[in-house]
């Protein structure tokens, strides 16, 4: 999977084969026509509405994918530094951790070391991931295999 280019919607397409779901099942959800949906999977992005019905309808959460292109590839909210008055409130909106590394994130990086693509120092400079965490990861998982 490559998380730096997403194109939404062949994994859309991608899910809808492998759940073998009938375009007139897709059709009557969506209240639009087989064309209007082949466009669909045609398009590299879509609306987040859309992107939400398709995750409820193949019951899969295609914003994961979103998620992981933000861990992987946005810069560390460290080194983002935002001047910020006294005055100014915090946001209503809700704070994520940024640093939560899921199985997919952790395997994704493995394969890139264990076939060669990257090194342990690319993973850790062009990713972000702390060196520790990296060799932790090593560790855990070589002992699984």
């Amino acid at each position: 999977m490559n998380f730096k280019d997403i194109h939404i919607g062949s994994l859309i397409n991608q899910r809808v084969t492998e759940c073998n779901i009938e375009q007139s099942r897709i059709c009557n959800f969506f209240k639009c026509t087989e064309a209007d949906i082949e466009e669909m999977f045609l398009q590299k992005t879509l609306s987040t509405d859309l992107v939400l019905k398709w995750s409820k309808l193949l019951e899969y959460d295609f914003f994961r994918i979103y998620s992981h292109h933000l861990i992987l590839y946005s810069p560390q909210s460290s080194v983002i530094k935002f001047s910020k008055s006294s005055n100014e409130e915090k946001s209503v909106l809700p704070a994520f951790r940024k640093n939560i590394y899921t199985k997919e994130i952790i395997d994704f990086m493995l394969e890139l070391i264990n076939s060669g693509k990257k090194s342990k120092y690319q993973i850790i400079n062009e990713y972000k991931i702390p060196k520790t965490t990296l060799y932790k990861w090593i560790e855990k998982y070589r002992k699984e295999q």
